[in-house]
């Protein structure tokens, strides 16, 4: 028996007899919330008593880093070194989840404690990250299992910080760029195109998130009296947005206009299946001449996130003297991150809204990333999945929303893949979320035949 189908074999038995269950219910009672001030202490727990004791057992040396950025969370790096001059893989994975929303669960289920439903494994984390990160750990488990030594060099972060935006993530790259040198970045997190085909991403878009804000006056005024003598900020902003896109989304604000969706992307985004988000999509809202595809993997996306003006709740007959708008700006490789803002800036300026003001929100923006779509780690790592599953997986240049990849491809500079290990309808961020069983035991033999293959291979791809 190989190398390969002994691994396999063993991953297969430790899926069915309900260990993988076992230690993600482990991984998902603790309430390793970052965004809960009060709950610290979980954020390091998560380390001390979950993961590093299971690395410890694989044989990996760990370091738990202090957060560079005050009150963030630990990071942990921790590495299985074989051969100074074997190939290195680096993976991430994130150990906080987002608030429980505990009384928005429906009956029967608590976001702290795993439930089995059906082939659905319901608790918060159990799609984003803990289950994905455990799927690897494991598979990688699978093959010392088999011959007591991995056959490459591994190593992994970890951060307790995703879900509040990775504090501290990059300057822990910068500082340690020489422990996490490696050959390759691979690792999971978000989801499948298709729930039943393996899909992997190499880079996200960015994301830059923004207010345009009006301000008048400092009180509001009665509208009988002064409608018609007073300039409504509501409407204002309501004219401003229509120039940055039209009615049907399509932007407007030319330098927001990729030039990157290039033929190759264009016949990769086409070998896609249809988007399955698990509810209706608007074929009709975006850029008119693109594919549904090409909208969210090729192309930048304007979004409004609130709006206010005057009390919502409580509206009164009087002209505001305030109106805000919360904007996000989704983009592609080819948009120049740093001439986002100046250059709607120009455009609204030219088009006469010097009264609407752009802020740029508090918190860093994602930048976008993007590997090679010819680039062998790619093909190697296609093939693996090919191999172990009978189909090609679903390729994407990069996920549609935001990761922190920029750390791995332009602080670390290495080429990073993504293999994600949940689908669109886990309610990741809401009440409910879930992994599906079979989703998550097909994922663990494809990463268990890869790092099999890596391990054969014997060289660096």
């Amino acid at each position: 028996m190989t190398l390969r189908d002994a691994a396999l074999e063993h991953s297969a038995r430790y899926f069915d007899r309900g260990q993988f269950q076992t230690d993600l219910a482990r991984l998902v009672a603790l309430p390793s919330e970052s965004q809960n001030p009060h709950a610290p202490e979980h954020l390091q727990n998560y380390l001390d008593h979950c993961i590093i004791p299971m690395l410890g057992q694989m044989g990996f040396t760990c370091r738990v880093l202090t957060n560079p950025k005050r009150g963030a969370g630990p990071f942990l790096l921790a590495e299985r070194i074989e051969a100074a001059d074997g190939p290195t893989i680096l993976t991430y994975g994130h150990g906080d989840v987002v608030r429980g929303q505990g009384d928005q669960w429906r009956d029967g289920l608590s976001p702290f404690e795993l439930v089995k439903e059906g082939d659905r494994l319901y608790g918060r984390g159990s799609a984003d990250n803990k289950g994905q990160h455990l799927i690897n750990l494991m598979a990688l488990a699978s093959v010392l299992a088999v011959q007591d030594t991995l056959g490459f060099n591994f190593k992994i972060l970890f951060e307790m910080g995703e879900e509040i935006g990775s504090p501290g993530l990059k300057e822990i790259c910068a500082t340690y760029k020489d422990q996490l040198a490696a050959d390759v970045f691979i690792a999971s997190d978000g989801p499948r195109v298709s729930p039943d085909n393996p899909t992997i991403f190499t880079g996200s878009r960015g994301g830059l998130n923004f207010d345009l804000v009006v301000n008048l006056r400092d009180e509001a005024h009665h509208s009988g009296n002064f409608g018609g003598l007073l300039a409504d900020p509501a409407q204002i902003l309501a004219h401003a947005l229509s120039v940055i896109a039209d009615p049907r989304g399509q932007i407007q604000v030319p330098e927001w206009r990729p030039t990157s969706l290039t033929p190759e992307i264009k016949k990769v985004l086409a070998a896609l299946p249809p988007v399955d988000a698990g509810f209706p999509l608007d074929e009709n809202w975006g850029e008119q001449t693109l594919t549904m595809a090409e909208r969210v993997f090729g192309w930048n996306s304007f979004a409004v996130l609130a709006m206010k003006s005057g009390n919502p709740e409580a509206p009164v007959n009087a002209i505001s003297g305030f109106a805000k708008a919360s904007c996000q700006l989704r983009f592609v490789v080819g948009t120049d991150p740093d001439d986002i803002l100046p250059a709607l800036r120009r455009h609204l300026d030219g088009l006469g809204f010097a009264q609407v003001d752009v802020v740029q929100a508090e918190g860093n923006p994602f930048p976008a990333t993007r590997l090679d779509m010819d680039h062998p780690w790619l093909s190697f790592v296609a093939a693996s999945l090919e191999t172990t599953c009978g189909v090609a997986p679903d390729l994407l240049p990069n996920l549609g929303g935001s990761l922190p990849n920029d750390c791995f491809a332009d602080v670390l500079g290495l080429p990073t893949i993504w293999i994600p290990h949940s689908y669109a309808g886990c309610c990741q961020h809401a009440p409910n979320e879930h992994i599906l069983e079979p989703l998550a035991r097909q994922a663990l033999t494809c990463m268990t035949g890869l790092f099999a293959d890596i391990a054969q291979s014997g060289a660096r791809i």
